[in-house]
């Protein structure tokens, strides 16, 4: 056994009595079978008076610790069976072990009474032993019950201190029921090293589930609470409980302690769930004495875990507030994101018309250099074959009569038109919507643009000099300059209409 315990220990620990008290109805079932079995026994075989109280007996040890009730039922049982046959000593052992839990039950007087009419004179070394042991164990009781009365709680623990001297010299030297027993001794007279060093001795040679295991840390836990050694006096606590717990011992201290120990240590929770526990134990085990000082302290401890939880909801009310701010704003950024991937979405198919138009259009484009150097390719050869034949006047006559050049502008603006109609294709109803009603253009049957639109269309496509749109369609400067002037004094509003011709958009 550890001589120092750290607060890792003592974590550890904790978590193992939660373990096993997690479990703690299973080890109830446990031994709630065993007693049944002793039970039905005695109620249906048929056995001999001696047989019938051997197990009477063993009924009442087995439900000590468990159910105090039952094991004064059945001491009594036995105590007046013993009796009926004259069985003094069978009868003396059951008087003891029924005077031994009376305190439990409240009964302090009769419990006084009947271990003080015990007649000791003559009596074996085991009995006396055993009626030794049974006083230690009685008067330990009643002291628990006079905590607040110092006179009699000095009285009842001197007593069970000169009771437990009888018993150590009885003892068989260096047993375990010998070492516990001089370990108990030398504590309760303050002799803690001496004590510490037998208790912890003995601890390594005694099983978890034994009772004696319990009393040896649970008053291991004394002598650290005595030295103020907090860590020590916590972990042999919970040591002592989980005993309790692994051999279904009801009537315990050891949980109740430690509850009280860890509200007083802030482990709220803890500390209400050992103290409802331990009081759910003396309710079961019927030990009103046990029952009394765990309902002492859990209507403060039951008031502070209320607190706790209430704190608790708080907590989780503004957790769940946060989260719900936390949600909107993921709600708005998906949302946010959402709207962005479909404006990409449709930037991205915009993009692909552009280039389904760029596509067309340079088609068109091809299509129409194609159509020049074509024509340009029959007008030299055409050329060619006039000089050749002398026939110069014809040749004159083509190039003054204009037709030529006719003919290449309308298939210019064929192509041009169906080009620019591709990108723009709702620029005749914008124009038109730059334009006084009585002076919007119409066009003829067939038409696609006319000259107006034409030029609008150049200077929509960058090409703001008359100059260059002159070249383009085969007009005058001037023709094009009285154009556009014409247009402006169409338009709704003169002084803007340009800057607003340059704003229509092309697909969109």
């Amino acid at each position: 056994m550890a001589v120092s315990v750290t607060s890792e220990d003592v974590s550890v620990i904790l978590k193992r009595l939660d373990h096993e008290l997690s479990r703690r109805d299973n080890y109830v079932a446990k031994r709630q079978r065993v007693i049944d079995s002793l039970r039905n026994r005695v109620e249906r075989l048929p056995i001999s008076v001696q047989e019938r109280l051997e197990s009477e007996l063993l009924l009442g040890e087995n439900y000590s610790g468990f159910n105090a009730d039952s094991a004064i039922y059945h001491y009594s049982h036995g105590l007046n069976a013993a009796r009926e046959i004259h069985a003094d000593s069978m009868a003396t052992l059951f008087q003891l072990r029924r005077a031994t839990l009376l305190p439990l039950a409240g009964f302090i007087q009769e419990a006084l009474s009947s271990y003080q009419s015990v007649d000791t004179v003559g009596m074996p070394i085991a009995l006396r032993c055993v009626y030794h042991d049974a006083g230690r164990q009685m008067y330990s009781y009643m002291a628990s019950f006079c905590v607040s009365h110092p006179a009699e709680y000095e009285r009842f623990t001197y007593l069970a201190l000169e009771s437990q001297a009888k018993l150590i010299p009885l003892l068989g030297d260096n047993t375990l029921r010998y070492k516990l027993n001089q370990g108990e001794y030398y504590f309760l007279r303050g002799e803690y090293s001496r004590a510490k060093a037998i208790l912890t001795d003995l601890l390594d040679n005694l099983d978890e589930d034994d009772n004696m295991f319990a009393r040896a840390s649970h008053f291991l836990s004394g002598i650290a609470l005595a030295r103020n050694e907090r860590n020590e006096y916590i972990y042999y606590l919970a040591l002592s409980a989980i005993s309790d717990i692994k051999s279904a011992t009801l009537e315990v201290s050891s949980l109740q302690e430690l509850g009280q120990i860890l509200f007083n240590f802030k482990d709220i929770s803890r500390s209400h769930r050992y103290l409802s526990v331990a009081l759910r134990n003396a309710v079961e085990c019927r030990a009103p004495l046990r029952i009394l000082q765990s309902a002492e302290s859990l209507p403060i401890i039951e008031s502070a875990h209320a607190a706790e939880l209430e704190g608790s909801r708080h907590r989780i009310y503004v957790i769940i507030a946060l989260m719900a701010l936390l949600l909107a704003g993921l709600v708005a950024t998906l949302t946010l994101l959402r709207r962005k991937m479909i404006s990409m979405n449709m930037l991205s198919d915009r993009l692909e018309e552009a280039n389904c138009v760029k596509d067309v259009y340079i088609n068109q484009f091809l299509n129409l250099c194609s159509i020049y150097m074509d024509r340009l390719n029959q007008f030299s050869k055409t050329v060619n074959r006039k000089i050749a034949a002398g026939k110069v006047d014809d040749l004159y006559n083509i190039t003054k009569s204009g037709k030529f050049i006719e003919e290449q502008s309308k298939e210019f603006y064929k192509v041009f038109d169906d080009a620019f109609l591709h990108i723009y294709p709702t620029f005749v109803d914008d124009v038109n919507a730059l334009l006084r009603p009585e002076e919007q253009i119409e066009l003829h049957e067939g038409e696609k643009l006319n000259t107006d639109l034409r030029i609008l269309a150049f200077m929509r496509l960058g090409i703001e000099e008359s100059s260059r749109i002159a070249q383009l369609l085969n007009y005058s400067v001037y023709t094009i300059y009285t154009y556009r002037n014409r247009l402006k004094n169409r338009a709704i509003v003169r002084e803007t209409f340009e800057t607003d011709m340059m704003n229509i958009k092309s697909i969109s």
